[in-house]
């Protein structure tokens, strides 16, 4: 940004690609990445068996291991330098660089709030996968959702 920076953390399920929430901040701590992850847990139709982050400080922080784990999930965190064993997240940061970040000038929180939203909205509902054989990864969260509560 013109003056300053914003942090995003999104949580994505690996399985569908869906981004289930997203967060902006102004400051890179944990109370905003545990936000999101209180966001995308209230939405999810149940929490996960793993929950994949990488190592930074808010990631390894006390109130943010304690909300992974209060879900009943297990933390696991890439290994320092492994961009591979993220590479999802890594794809969905890539992209939304390049088709909406560098095309925008994001000159403050307001902008880059509707413009990075949008786009996570276009990348959920709109934009085909081909790992997702065609489809969108809200069509695949929606699928894989529907087969649990049948299984129920």
């Amino acid at each position: 940004m013109r003056s300053g920076f914003l942090y995003l953390v999104t949580v994505m399920d690996w399985a569908t690609r869906f981004v289930l929430s997203w967060r902006l901040s102004n400051c890179m701590d944990a109370a905003f990445c545990v936000a999101a992850l209180d966001d995308a847990l209230r939405s999810a139709e149940r929490p996960p068996g793993i929950f994949n982050t990488d190592q930074g400080v808010q990631f390894t922080s006390v109130a943010f291991v304690d909300a992974v784990q209060g879900c009943g999930a297990q933390v696991s965190m890439d290994g320092r330098g492994r961009w591979m064993d993220n590479v999802f997240i890594e794809r969905l940061w890539c992209s939304l660089k390049l088709e909406a970040v560098h095309l925008h000038e994001l000159a403050n929180g307001i902008k880059a709030n509707r413009v990075i939203g949008g786009w996570i909205d276009f990348y959920n509902r709109v934009r085909s996968h081909s790992a997702l054989g065609g489809i969108t990864p809200a069509t695949a969260y929606e699928r894989k959702t529907s087969t649990w509560q049948k299984a129920a």
